[in-house]
């Protein structure tokens, strides 16, 4: 018997479903740009179900049409508390364009993955569409797009210093990060009679006011960041912002910030403390039907199908990586759920259509960082870091890996699992520290040859990300011999348990810092180790993470020196096409680029000479009689 059965019911979305449940008013209704999965992994989802135990009477409208006379914004009618908005699990900018900034063809969020149902800053669209129609009504914006463009931020596509999407939104009150509880409290406190105007001292949320008006006051410090003018005017400035807004967003006990617009103020409260245990499950443990809305039965949504069968163990990572939103958006400090809640919602899914007893994921934004926290809570009170494994593991952290091991061990032996997998990325460099206590160790090597014997779908994928040093250091990532080390003992693994498996890296180009002769040696390494890669990335520059703020300023904020990046389409191009240096097309850019840096040395590396005689018109006598002879020998 199941503990708690599989809810029956989505939350409406239309008129008729709304009468259906013998409703003649709404207390809340939510806008989404994604499709409507009724599932903990999608944020309109979790929203409206912490709303709906509440008591509350709520609905979705998902992918509303912004392009007709908004019908699908009006047909609801009014809600009692206020409209949410969120453009959906992913910035609706980096939905839609590449790195190179082209149209992408596709949306995993949309029935069919077909593209075109969202619009571009789709936050702003959405809520100043509700604003001309409602404008006595409280919108409160949440999500991805939302909380990664609460201050001034870089916006890559517009190639500008945007203001706070509260400015060009004109939404009432943002959430920032993993929202539940502050949409309840608003919720509540708008419920009680309470305006909208007057909720100056939620937890998580930021408004604007008039520079002049006097704000609540709270228990924490305030920090006055630097104005939205003075940052357009100076980048160190802007440098600089993003560095105490970093510190901020990652310390158990945090300021509030505040940044001037003209004669308007942004205030931004700081999060909550750290999430129980208890509050953690409450959110997984919600009747979701875990199922997309009926109304798209005949249709793939993509980014559904790779979650279906999958378990969300944990949020939060303490990795800091530099061009990374996670840190940034569910926090630094991991919140991992009871074994029982986990077990609960496996039992779930096995009641699922389809699931043939096979888990595609258990684990979260890093696999490996599950019940891990710090061992002295006191000092984790009093860090700023915003990374706790880089540059080194810190010694307050709590390392041991034998929880995770045994919830494994758990899973593969319920009767309906036949087989668990770990599709989420895994730190390795965790796995490969010596902390010098025995039972610590050995956790490590146990889970390491856990995961590769029996949690491996045939390729592991892990995220060296670069192998020049100096460049790992800008991304906050460790050295790449930590990388060949893990290779060894993944051989090594799996020799001993006669598998044949497949360790899959993957790669960034164009990142700040990168030159075109780093990737040189990167192609030059990675094909000394076997490799031909195919899970590489341009970088894309995306609103408030540290790579981007270099990136848009091209100063490193925690140090002041300058750091130079590829822009230019040929600069990326040059850099990503070391990538494959494996392919015919590519081989004479490379030979050109290698000789232009006066790298002869990486020539016999990384092309045979029969590739660097692709075209014997671009190479020189001198050259072709020098690769004869060596070819003759």
């Amino acid at each position: 018997m199941l503990q708690k059965t599989l809810h029956t019911t989505w939350l409406p979305t239309t008129k008729k479903e709304v009468e259906q449940r013998g409703w003649d008013t709404l207390d809340v209704i939510l806008f989404s740009g994604d499709a409507y999965v009724d599932h903990p992994s999608f944020g309109a989802a979790v929203i409206g179900r912490t709303l709906e135990a509440e008591g509350l009477r709520v609905a979705i409208v998902p992918q509303p049409n912004w392009r007709d006379d908004l019908r699908d914004f009006k047909k609801l009618g009014i809600p009692r508390l206020f409209f949410g908005i969120s453009a959906g699990c992913m910035d609706s900018m980096v939905n839609h364009y590449t790195a190179n900034k082209r149209l992408r063809s596709n949306d995993a969020y949309t029935p069919g993955g077909v593209a075109g149902f969202r619009p571009d800053y789709a936050t702003v669209v959405y809520c100043n569409i509700l604003k001309q129609l409602f404008p006595e009504v409280p919108v409160i914006l949440g999500g991805i797009e939302a909380s990664m463009r609460r201050f001034t931020h870089y916006d890559y596509w517009s190639d500008q210093l945007k203001k706070s999407i509260l400015f060009d939104s004109k939404a009432d009150m943002l959430v920032y990060g993993m929202g539940e509880k502050s949409i309840l409290e608003i919720a509540r406190s708008l419920n009680s009679n309470l305006s909208i105007q007057s909720l100056q001292s939620i937890p998580q949320t930021a408004f604007v006011v008039q520079q002049k008006e006097e704000l609540t006051p709270l228990a924490s410090e305030t920090i006055a960041l630097h104005s939205h003018e003075e940052c357009v005017a100076d980048k160190l400035k802007s440098a600089q912002n993003f560095k105490a807004i970093e510190e901020e967003s990652n310390k158990m006990i945090a300021a509030r910030l505040t940044q001037r617009y003209n004669n308007q103020l942004l205030v931004v409260n700081p999060p909550y403390a750290t999430w129980t245990q208890e509050e953690i499950d409450a959110t997984y443990d919600l009747p979701y039907t875990r199922l997309p809305h009926p109304k798209y039965r005949d249709k793939r949504i993509p980014a559904y199908e790779m979650i279906r069968f999958s378990v969300n163990t944990h949020r939060g990572c303490f990795g800091g990586c530099s061009f990374c939103t996670i840190s940034m958006h569910q926090g630094k400090q991991v919140l991992s759920r009871s074994e029982k809640s986990i077990m609960q919602e496996i039992e779930q899914i096995s009641t699922l259509p389809d699931f043939k007893g096979i888990l595609t994921d258990l684990g979260g934004p890093s696999a490996n960082m599950y019940g891990l926290r710090g061992t002295n809570q006191t000092m984790c009170l009093s860090c700023k870091r915003p990374s706790c494994i880089f540059p080194s593991i810190c010694k307050n952290l709590q390392c041991d890996h034998s929880r995770m091991t045994k919830l494994y061990r758990e899973v593969d032996r319920l009767p309906y699992i036949k087989k668990s997998f770990i599709g989420s990325g895994i730190r390795y460099d965790l796995l490969l520290q010596q902390s010098g206590d025995a039972e610590v160790d050995k956790s490590l090597a146990d889970y390491t040859k856990e995961v590769i014997q029996h949690h491996v779908s045939g390729r592991l994928k892990v995220a060296p990300e670069h192998t020049s040093d100096k460049v790992l250091a800008l991304m906050r990532k460790p050295s790449f011999t930590l990388f060949k080390q893990f290779q060894q003992q993944f051989e090594r693994i799996n020799r001993e348990a006669n598998l044949q498996q497949q360790l899959i890296p993957y790669f960034i180009s164009s990142h700040p810092g990168c030159s075109t002769m780093d990737m040189a040696e990167l192609a030059v390494i990675t094909k000394s180790l076997r490799f031909k890669l195919e899970q590489v990335q341009d970088f894309t520059p995306t609103p408030m993470t540290l790579s981007t703020e270099m990136y848009y300023s091209g100063i490193n904020p925690y140090t002041g020196e300058l750091v130079k990046t590829p822009k230019r389409s040929d600069e990326k191009m040059a850099q990503q096409k070391f990538f494959f240096w494996y392919k015919p097309e590519f081989h004479q850019a490379i030979l050109n680029d290698l000789r232009s840096m006066n790298r002869n040395d990486l020539i016999n590396k990384l092309l045979s000479i029969r590739e660097q005689r692709t075209d014997r018109s671009e190479i020189s006598q001198s050259d072709y009689k020098s690769h004869a002879r060596k070819r003759r020998k």
